[in-house]
């Protein structure tokens, strides 16, 4: 059965509460050596570090304290990460199946092209308004409760639009495109957030990494079934039939997942994976103030940097994927199969990016280098990919399009895990939540102005638009301080473990000396 969630948010902290300190035993023998590490009381009770350094010189008690919790790691936390994955790329596939046929489209409804580009625009403008309600509810309710309205959002809207196979219901499948895109608020932040709560120490950036994958699987999908599924054939009746069995799969796959979520899908374990997250269970959540969390996080200067860096990178490749198959049938007229083979491409070696940076920083934990090392990549196989794009030898774009993703793509865990460490001790949803925002704003400024750009100048002009801002995320993304706040609690906690062992090792020690000395020498 489902944990109820006995934190609004389930914050990953520190063992130690700012205001409960002094009441320990381990305040009564605070170290000299601790003084390297600066603290300051956050909200909850926390500890919110602003020291650079953790200093491991003796901890005296604290470390009876920090190794107090009981931890586990369940086997099943797996299949909630699949699940969720799945619910991810079932509302990923939608968002794209309109755009990557929009010419079939465009003649099918009788609408122009940026009435086709804002069926998938309308999942980044839905985002901005929706995203503070919706981490209200996630720090509120939990994990299920927003997971499950966002696959029954979903679902609702996927049979919406399988009345709107006909030329004259256009209205229609963008409403129930509107409600798809609705659930995307409810699931595109949640990845770092159930990675915390469900994973361990040494595999959170991995499965953060898996749950973005699902999404990105979801896009690579929409990249490569809608041509296949809608050939773009002359006659509207037959176009029609197409379309409805598009739309009947989608229904029947989003239906499946929603009844897997509500009867499968719980809230936490019942043991916490991480110290971190057996402390945040322990404090009372009436201690927590959502407004005042989300205030704090906008003072967080490198946060704020990399809400706009974040913004600048995804928002380009919203803007690749909506305006993909307009590239690419400018310069190879009737190759749309081949458009969302492209697309496909871009995404699935993003995928292969994602993992491989999830598992990097799992290992490494250099999340500023690989970031920035990341970004500067992104930028180089955009400006190769906008060079090639009109040489006229398709094979040579799927290669530069599958170098772009590997680096565009595999960048979105690395800015979900920078910034759960930028952030630490705030909730992991709330600050995805923000970067996702972030990257919804400038999705939407990119796909505009780049479309006009391509209408009036032609694509190469619009890709280097987007070059010049991937060159500014570059530059800012270096500019952010690496304040690796959860690392520190991490460190923080080991160091109390291993105090505590040397100090039963040595009362131990101790005690057998003084059982095996002679009375007389006493």
């Amino acid at each position: 059965m489902p944990q109820k969630n006995s934190l609004k948010g389930n914050h990953a902290h520190s063992d130690l509460g700012g205001e409960e300190w002094p009441r320990s035993k381990a305040a009564k023998n605070l170290a000299p050596g601790f003084t390297s590490l600066q603290w300051s009381p956050g909200p909850l009770r926390r500890d919110l570090f602003t020291g650079s350094q953790i200093d491991t010189e003796p901890l005296g008690d604290q470390a009876e304290v920090a190794s107090r919790a009981e931890t586990k790691l369940y086997h099943r936390r797996w299949f909630m990460l699949f699940l969720f994955s799945a619910v991810s790329a079932s509302n990923g596939f939608m968002w794209l199946e309109y755009g990557i046929i929009s010419n079939i489209f465009m003649r099918f409804y009788n609408i122009d092209s940026l009435a086709i580009d804002w069926l998938s625009m309308i999942y980044l403008l839905t985002y901005i308004p929706l995203i503070l309600p919706v981490l209200w509810l996630l720090d509120n309710r939990g994990i299920r409760d927003v997971v499950l309205v966002g696959a029954a959002f979903n679902c609702i809207g996927a049979w919406i639009k399988i009345g709107s196979a006909s030329p004259d219901m256009f209205p229609l499948t963008f409403f129930g495109q509107f409600v798809c895109s609705v659930a995307t608020v409810f699931v595109l932040g949640i990845p770092s957030y159930l990675a915390s709560v469900w994973f361990g120490e040494a595999e959170v950036s991995t499965a953060c990494a898996i749950g973005v994958l699902g999404n990105q699987l979801g896009i690579a999908i929409g990249f490569l079934l809608p041509p296949i599924l809608v050939p773009n054939v002359d006659d509207m009746d037959e176009l029609a039939h197409h379309i409805r069995t598009m739309f009947f799969i989608t229904a029947g796959v989003a239906t499946f997942l929603f009844i897997l979520v509500v009867f499968v899908f719980q809230e936490r374990p019942k043991i916490p994976p991480t110290q971190a997250q057996a402390t945040a269970r322990s404090i009372p959540p009436e201690q927590y103030s959502y407004m005042v969390s989300i205030l704090r996080l906008l003072r967080n200067k490198p946060f704020i940097l990399l809400i706009i860096t974040y913004g600048l990178n995804v928002g380009c490749f919203y803007a690749v994927g909506t305006l993909l198959n307009r590239m690419i049938i400018e310069h190879y007229p009737g190759e749309e199969v081949n458009a969302g083979r492209i697309g496909l491409t871009i995404v699935i070696a993003g995928m292969v990016g994602s993992l491989i940076c999830g598992i990097w920083l799992d290992k490494t934990k250099t999340y500023k280098q690989t970031t920035l090392a990341v970004y500067l990549m992104t930028l180089v196989g955009m400006i190769v990919y906008a060079a090639t794009l009109s040489l006229g030898h398709l094979w040579v774009v799927f290669i530069t399009a599958g170098a772009l993703g590997f680096f565009m793509t595999g960048y979105l865990p690395l800015g979900f895990e920078f910034a759960v460490e930028l952030t630490y001790p705030e909730s992991e949803g709330t600050s995805s939540g923000l970067l996702n925002c972030s990257a919804q704003v400038f999705g939407i400024i990119f796909t505009i102005c780049q479309g006009r750009i391509i209408d009036r100048f032609g694509t190469l002009a619009g890709n280097i638009f987007l070059c010049v801002f991937l060159l500014i995320g570059t530059i800012v993304t270096g500019l952010i301080k690496s304040d690796l706040r959860r690392q520190k609690a991490n460190l923080l906690t080991k160091a109390a473990e291993e105090r505590q062992k040397l100090g039963q090792d040595y009362g131990a020690t101790t005690l057998i000396s003084q059982q095996q000395t002679p009375p007389s020498q006493a």
